[in-house]
């Protein structure tokens, strides 16, 4: 505007470019101030009419308002915003219409016809891309202001309009009904006859936000090697890209109605990972037998929801487990509890006693700040630093590797920034160790390897993209539903060429390097492995580093001192408890470096058999009989229901309800029939004080 006003035409034409390039930029970012400028009303194409009316401005400041250049660009930019109502039914129209009930992976659609999506670039962000189009324009009537060279501008508002049109022109093809999926009903009717043909007997069912994938993702190996047929249900549409590969058939069906109709009268045990409000939508189901497995098991007051009361079982990984719940009393029984280990600690690698490198190795893996402020939730905040400075100045050489969780900073600005810092202070520390004569000269050395480990890492992860890309470039959830089958060949190179980038990203910087490590890969388990010991909080991260058998620390953040620390939690009873200022860090080095001043060993060797259970049966054993035991429960209530409503002519319809699946079972049908298969079960009033049968319709 002040270019305008002044009005200088090669000031405006910068300051515009600036502008352009901004908003570019905070869009391929992704950034967070996009949405905030939407909120107060200086959305996207807010933004593009202002700097269009500030074009119209210094025209008019130019003197050239009663030019026919003026009016050709008033007619322009109106016309192009003309066109910017049907470009945007269109591709909303698309987008709808090509938007399918269901998301499926490894499930074969071949009974509906879903054809190709339009190409990518039609529709990723297109409302910016079409906006986009006045740069033409936009640059030609500048040009024609400074330079009187009237057909520039001409030249430029034309070909704006042109590839306007024909933006829109290319759109139109892909609104005939053929290239459209089918309607919903068409869609479900495919999913229903896949599943009575292919008759899922346990179920994962996962809900939460996109930050929550690793909780779901962990269970995907659990899945692939459960007895029976497995079957993972989802909720969100945002997590089935972040799925990891699996065999395993996904269905994720977003809307409640939809899942309460689909055909699970085979299922007997569902998995749960996380409690979350979308669980009741198949809690009701009473053919089958709920199970909350979680998504680790540690000391936190999340691994005593009272919410878990609900579930027919509640999986634990040991005997600590169970004696979790006892001390909580939150409702859940004794014999409800199952332990069955932990079936995705088998990649972790035992401790040898020795070092794997010539420093030893230590792995920060605090966990996130939590929904509230309870000092206790991370180490981060209070100790985070502290921890770090004393192992960079720790008497003898050490490397750091950093693996903060997932969810840190999402509520807590200040953990976001203590993360950023800590980041901060390993690069420079790794910059400073690199400078030094020593670790230079083993750089050099091997300078090759890690040469060679990158460019190893860079061909592998051509392979997987080529891999993952089951579907054209630009597919959509539709046509990714059709494509994405299940190649037990593809899975198998896939898991291999995992295991080596895995190896080749270790050795791809030294083992003097600190490290930050974010992302799905490597994954947790492999800087367990990586590291000789860790420095944690209160998380199931203690608990699966116990596996290890590896010395391990961990913060007391909220001072509670370290006798009273140990007694509210189990895991740290073998730790070596750190204080906000960190300065008992000497004591874990000392474990590391020398065996006989490990004086924790015996003491988490029995802990370890305690919080994951026995090594024998294998935990995966104990997984598949728990399943075992649980679904042959499920089949005796179920029988034992029939029987029942079998014997009373009258209820036939709701005997055939009761036992047809997630969608038509009677509720008051199927109470009276679980009581009458209960009669053990004692009497219970219900909501208006009567009396009935003690069973609800979940348990």
């Amino acid at each position: 505007m002040l270019a305008a006003l002044i009005p200088n035409v090669w000031f405006f034409a910068a300051a515009t470019a600036v502008t352009y390039a901004a908003d570019w930029h905070l869009h391929q970012r992704g950034s967070y101030l996009i949405n905030r400028l939407g909120k107060v009303r200086a959305g996207l194409s807010i933004r593009f009419l202002l700097r269009q009316l500030m074009l119209i401005l210094l025209l008019a400041r130019l003197d050239l308002a009663e030019e026919p250049l003026f009016y050709t660009a008033v007619a322009c930019f109106l016309l192009f915003y003309g066109l910017q109502a049907p470009h945007g039914a269109l591709t909303t129209l698309i987008r709808l219409r090509r938007t399918m009930p269901v998301v499926t992976r490894n499930v074969d659609l071949h009974a509906v016809r879903i054809p190709d999506a339009p190409p990518g670039a039609l529709l990723r962000r297109s409302a910016e891309k079409m906006l986009h189009l006045d740069i033409p324009a936009v640059a030609g009537i500048l040009i024609a202001a400074g330079t009187g060279e009237d057909l520039v501008g001409y030249a430029g508002i034309g070909l704006t309009l042109l590839l306007a049109l024909l933006y829109l022109v290319a759109l139109v093809p892909y609104v005939r009904r053929g290239r459209l999926v089918p309607p919903a009903p068409a869609v479900l009717k495919a999913v229903d006859s896949w599943l009575r043909a292919y008759q899922p007997t346990v179920v994962l069912y996962f809900s939460g936000s996109n930050e929550s994938a690793y909780q779901g993702n962990m269970w995907l190996e659990t899945m692939a090697r459960v007895e029976g047929r497995p079957l993972i249900i989802m909720r969100e549409r945002g997590l089935v890209p972040q799925l990891a590969e699996s065999s395993v058939p996904v269905i994720c069906v977003p809307a409640g109605t939809h899942l309460m109709n689909l055909d699970l009268s085979t299922v007997r045990v569902c998995l749960y990972p996380a409690n979350v409000g979308k669980n009741i939508h198949i809690l009701r189901v009473p053919t089958m037998k709920h199970v909350f497995i979680g998504h680790g098991d540690s000391d936190k007051l999340a691994s005593v929801n009272p919410f878990s009361k609900v579930y027919d079982e509640v999986w634990t990984a040991g005997r600590a487990g169970r004696d979790r719940y006892a001390l909580a009393d939150v409702g859940v029984r004794d014999e409800d509890i199952v332990e069955v280990g932990r079936p995705q600690l088998e990649p972790i690698e035992s401790w040898t006693g020795a070092v794997r490198n010539p420093v030893p190795t230590v792995l920060y893996a605090p966990t996130w700040e939590g929904w509230d402020d309870n000092p206790g939730n991370t180490s981060l905040l209070l100790a985070g630093e502290n921890i770090v400075r004393r192992l960079l100045g720790a008497d003898r050489p050490v490397r750091i590797i950093y693996k903060p969780h997932p969810f840190t900073g999402i509520r807590s600005a200040k953990a976001k920034a203590v993360n950023a810092r800590i980041r901060a202070m390993l690069e420079k520390a790794a910059a400073e160790r690199a400078a030094e004569p020593r670790w230079a000269k083993e750089a050099a050395s091997s300078a090759a390897g890690r040469a060679a480990a990158q460019a190893e890492m860079a061909r592998i992860e051509t392979r997987i993209a080529r891999l993952a890309a089951t579907g054209r470039s630009g597919g959509d959830e539709a046509e990714e539903s059709r494509v994405s089958l299940a190649d037990p060949a593809r899975e198998a190179e896939a898991a291999q060429l995992r295991a080596a980038w895995n190896d080749a990203y270790w050795r791809s910087f030294g083992w003097w390097e600190h490290r930050t490590v974010t992302g799905a890969q490597p994954r947790l388990y492999d800087c367990f492995n990586e590291s000789d010991a860790m420095v944690s909080d209160i998380s199931s991260v203690v608990s699966d580093f116990i596996a290890s058998g590896k010395p391990y620390a961990v913060t007391d953040s909220a001072g509670l001192g370290a006798e009273e620390f140990k007694r509210q939690n189990t895991a740290v009873r073998a730790a070596v408890i750190l204080s906000n200022s960190a300065e008992e860090v000497d004591a874990l080095l000392a474990a590391v470096a020398d065996p006989a001043a490990d004086s924790l060993a015996e003491t988490r060797r029995e802990l370890k058999t305690y919080l994951l259970g026995p090594d024998e049966p294998t935990s995966m054993e104990q997984f598949n009989a728990a399943v075992r035991a649980l679904a042959a429960k499920a089949e005796a209530r179920n029988q034992g229901v029939a029987q029942r409503l079998g014997e009373q002519p009258l209820a036939a319809p709701e005997a055939e309800a009761a036992t047809s699946g997630a969608g038509t079972a009677d509720p008051q049908a199927v109470a009276e029939a679980d009581a009458a298969a209960n009669p053990d079960v004692p009497d219970v009033p219900d909501a208006e004080g009567a009396v009935t049968g003690g069973t609800s319709p979940v348990r």
